[in-house]
């Protein structure tokens, strides 16, 4: 699988409740002091697509099967849906946290339990599922993601802009120094005295430097949506300016990366020359190479982990989250089809972890072996849409989201 995960991410995907008949994306107003609020429409079909984007890399054809306009689609899923999702996470972690202005006192003490809470139950379901499906799982990702995230909840967002751009421009050279230093000796040492690697095979080490998201690299991405989250997405003016960045970050980074490192530089590090199926193993993350040649530091391929690769997948990620904002804000009929689209990202966890288990004890779809055929990618989307439409009109949340909302509730009993 590649990176493209993920997840209330859970946040991927996230607990709140389903979609509601609104023709304004901005309904993010809290609905109930708990972590229950209202949805931003917009961001829930942004989740949704990151979604389908996984499914895209975890179960279609891989790159090298593909041509023409199959192969754009299958380019833009690697790592953009990943990283789509890790800023979907941090947005989320805003709406648990207070999304325009930042909850205080008693409200934000739970808040924050909350979100430790679910980083903790994160990190332990990726770490389970890690066991049978490898490395590529992002949840336990995740909760690291959230716990590094709890001392930045009440930054404006432009001290958080500010963050996510400095860590763009600094750690993956820092990534690139430490991996340098870890010879495998040295890395087999420390996962020797690791109780998650050795649950895993996905460790500490990895979780912060060598894995397929690392957190030293990805935090960006999580720090990026809690700045998208502080601002006001029903706002004209502010869509107009956000979408202009987007479009600046995406277009000055690729630009440059294929000026420096010329027409290769946006290649895709995900193929390796294996497939991508069953569950979706790909190579690390660009900051897991350690004999890498610093030159590569210059490229902006999907899962490169450098900082022209950062930059322009948050534009990417900006691009797609206001576009889809704007969509349902101003096209109604739109809105009312995409409804059973935007349930999925009501419950992006369950249809995150739902696709990796459906692979396990289903038979193989026609094509699946071969992985040529674009029907077993179109069988889960239609089956996760079918799915989501029918469960959302009985219950609030998804079965994982409802699961992990009651698992936070304990977070009431802070004072």
């Amino acid at each position: 699988m590649t990176k493209s995960q993920p997840l209330q991410e859970t946040s991927a995907p996230q607990e709140n409740s389903p979609p509601q008949p609104r023709t304004s994306p901005e309904s993010a107003v809290p609905a109930s002091p708990g972590p229950s609020m209202g949805r931003l429409v917009g961001v829930d079909l942004a989740r949704a697509l990151a979604v389908f984007g996984m499914y895209v890399v975890h179960i279609g054809p891989p790159l090298s099967a593909t041509h023409g306009v199959a192969s754009w689609v299958r380019y833009l899923a690697d790592g953009h849906s990943s990283v789509l999702f890790a800023t979907l996470a941090g947005f989320s972690l805003m709406l648990i946290a207070g999304r325009r202005e930042p909850k205080t006192g008693l409200a934000g003490r739970q808040a924050k339990a909350r979100i430790a809470i679910r980083a903790v139950i994160l990190l332990a379901l990726g770490t389970a599922m890690a066991m049978e499906y490898g490395g590529v799982i992002i949840l336990g990702f995740y909760g690291v993601y959230f716990l590094l995230a709890l001392p930045l909840v009440r930054l404006s967002a432009r001290t958080l802009a500010i963050t996510a751009a400095a860590l763009a421009l600094v750690t993956p050279q820092l990534a690139f120094a430490l991996n340098s230093l870890l010879s495998e000796s040295v890395q087999q040492s420390i996962n020797a005295y690791d109780p998650l690697h050795r649950l895993s095979g996905v460790g500490v080490l990895d979780l912060l430097l060598t894995g397929f998201y690392p957190t030293i690299t990805w935090m960006s991405f999580v720090i990026a949506g809690m700045a998208l989250a502080r601002c006001d997405l029903s706002s004209g003016p502010v869509q107009r300016r956000l979408a202009a960045l987007g479009a600046s970050l995406t277009v000055t980074a690729y630009g440059m990366s294929l000026l420096l490192a010329g027409p290769t530089a946006l290649n895709s590090l995900a193929e390796g020359g294996s497939s991508s199926g069953g569950s979706g193993s790909m190579p690390p993350d660009g900051g897991s190479f350690p004999d890498m040649p610093a030159s590569l530091l210059l490229t902006a391929g999907p899962h490169s982990g450098t900082t022209f690769d950062i930059i322009g997948s948050i534009g990417v990620a900006i691009l797609v989250i206001v576009g889809a904002t704007i969509a349902m804000d101003r096209l109604p009929r739109l809105h009312r089809l995409a409804k059973p689209v935007i349930a999925v990202g009501t419950m992006s966890l369950t249809a995150y972890v739902g696709h990796f288990l459906a692979q396990s004890v289903l038979p193989s779809t026609p094509g699946a072996g071969t992985q040529q055929s674009w029907t077993p990618l179109i069988m889960y989307v239609l089956g996760a849409i079918v799915f989501a439409a029918t469960w959302s009109r009985f219950f609030r949340r998804g079965p994982l989201e409802y699961l992990l909302n009651l698992a936070t509730k304990p977070a009431k009993y802070i004072r």
